[in-house]
């Protein structure tokens, strides 16, 4: 038999994703370690003195709709009025650009928040129009950099400040705090820190350095929110505390519904709420975005996995009119079911494929499709996920080209199972030792676990529509409890399976209980 995984080597594993420890919020780099934020700081409070008009130009996914609420909140802390934009998805495409140029007119200073580093035509026009750009944005550089008043852009290779993986939000929280010093004004950064922590984990950010750290401390400040949006959506959830999970899949996908199928200011307007009753009339309008969301997202999943080729390394499905807004979740979703990278593509009936990618396993999907440039229109991301356009006929270059440019990066292990268990050695001592890794996310992932030989002794259904299953499994005389989540498989008792999961504990009515939550179940045949 292989040999169970012991504490000591389990600490081990998720002791080498710390190289850094754990950092607290005393280790935060200080604002001015961006290149560019003493400069971008020093142009926003000239423009404040002056009474100059501003315009913040965000984007429609959590971190963009984060970044642009903070920003905003913070102006109306200080009792300056600016405008706010963000583009929608439908009219205007992606981040600052020509599109929305219009919009901006009369604009003395535009500052860009999770947007704006492959924005070169529109700064270009920017610049013609006499208006000073400040671009905050975390994604990759491209080829050409827009001609901006300042770019504060950690991924800039002059750029001091020493952590590569932060998101939009989080820089927009730390032009705050530059401005928060060069202003002189009191307010508190832990009343952002709350929002920002939402943005770091929906942007799928490494839960660790410091996106741990104010992970740990937003997760904290929800807990004891006073905000209306937070209120309302503690109250809905009926929870006090939430954990990344709660976050990742459950408020992120209603914050991102919004931009994926109307327009992501109703997101913005939920988070600045100023009262419970709109906050939860706001609420309300995301869930019912959100419902509509699952509804085409499962249709659309159900007609790509009929399109994938399964002898490509990274599937590339295309239909016509698929909804622009929920692609990018129809790719992760056929990535994860096919287990390879999978970019779907929406035909516009006007000869464009517009669409996103997500990655799978190891590879690197923005250093796969890098090379591909010269056949896209527009392209962005980063090694997880990307986005994309291209006309119809160069669909195939583009294939070709993926074909020859794979690109894997290294990571904990090939399948992402962290290590044999046997049923004696699930027990609270592993839930102990794994709370104090959390929270768990990108980059530091929940430990999954495969256990070998086990017997089915019960499987039955559960949930509303019979769509889940309720297991009791037995190893060498030894039994737990698991769970299956959206399954229509049936198996007999005494069935014998190798079956991978995470190990979770269960509250209920005083009692604590640990639960096998099934990601796999491989049948021994």
């Amino acid at each position: 038999m292989t040999e169970s995984l012991t504490l000591d080597a389990l600490e081990k594993l998720l002791q080498a994703r710390f190289k850094e420890g754990f950092l607290t919020l005393k280790d935060l780099p200080q604002p001015h370690t961006f290149k560019d934020m003493q400069r971008a700081t020093d142009r926003i409070v000239s423009a404040i003195k002056n009474k100059e008009h501003i315009t913040i130009i965000g984007d429609y996914d959590v971190d963009g709709v984060t970044a642009t609420t903070l920003m905003k909140l913070f102006f109306e802390e200080i009792d300056y009025p600016i405008q706010w934009i963000i583009p929608n998805r439908f009219r205007d495409g992606y981040g600052l650009s020509n599109n929305i140029i219009p919009r901006i007119e009369g604009t003395d200073l535009a500052i860009t928040v999770d947007n704006g580093i492959s924005a070169v035509d529109a700064a270009k026009t920017c610049k013609e129009m006499g208006i000073d750009l400040i671009i905050t944005d975390h994604h990759l550089l491209p080829p050409e950099l827009p001609n901006a008043y300042a770019i504060i852009d950690q991924k800039q290779p002059d750029c001091q400040f020493p952590y590569d993986e932060v998101c939009g939000a989080q820089i927009a929280w730390y032009l705050i705090a530059s401005l928060k010093n060069a202003l002189g004004v009191k307010i508190d950064m832990m009343a952002y820190m709350e929002l920002t922590a939402i943005a770091i984990i929906a942007d799928m950010m490494p839960l660790r350095h410091i996106n741990r750290a104010m992970v740990i401390a937003g997760l904290k400040q929800l807990s004891k929110s006073q905000r209306p949006a937070i209120r309302a959506y503690r109250e809905h959830v009926g929870k006090e505390d939430f954990s990344a999970e709660d976050i990742g899949f459950f408020l992120a996908p209603l914050l991102n519904s919004a931009g994926r199928m109307d327009d992501a200011s109703h997101a913005v307007d939920f988070l600045t709420s100023t009262n419970i009753y709109d906050a939860r009339v706001r609420l309300q309008r995301l869930i019912d975005f959100n419902e509509s969301r699952k509804m085409t997202e499962a249709m659309i999943t159900k007609e790509a996995m009929n399109c994938v080729d399964r002898e490509d390394q990274v599937a590339v499905v295309s239909g016509k009119e698929w909804h622009e807004g929920v692609v990018g979740i129809v790719a992760a979703r056929v990535a994860r079911e096919i287990k390879r990278p999978c970019i779907v593509l929406s035909d516009n009936g006007e000869g464009m494929l517009k669409g996103s990618g997500r990655s799978f396993g190891k590879c690197d999907l923005f250093a796969t499709v890098d090379p591909a440039r010269e056949v896209l229109e527009k392209f962005g991301g980063h090694a997880a996920a990307v986005g994309l356009s291209l006309r119809k006929e160069m669909l195939e270059a583009f294939k070709t080209c993926l074909r020859s440019n794979y690109v894997t990066e290294e990571k904990e292990t090939e399948d992402g199972v962290t290590g044999t268990l046997h049923f004696r050695d699930i027990t609270f001592a592993l839930t102990s030792l794994m709370k104090r890794f959390e929270p768990f996310g990108q980059g530091n992932p929940t430990p999954r676990f495969i256990s070998k030989c086990v017997r089915i002794v019960q499987a039955s259904p559960m949930g509303k529509e019979g769509n889940h299953l309720r297991f009791l499994f037995e190893q060498d005389g030894i039994s737990h409890q698991g769970v299956r989540f959206k399954t229509t498989e049936m198996y007999e008792p005494g069935t014998v399976a190798d079956i991978v999961y995470t190990v979770n504990e269960n509250h209920f009515r005083g009692n604590r209980s640990l639960q096998l939550m099934v990601e796999e179940l491989r049948v021994r045949v």
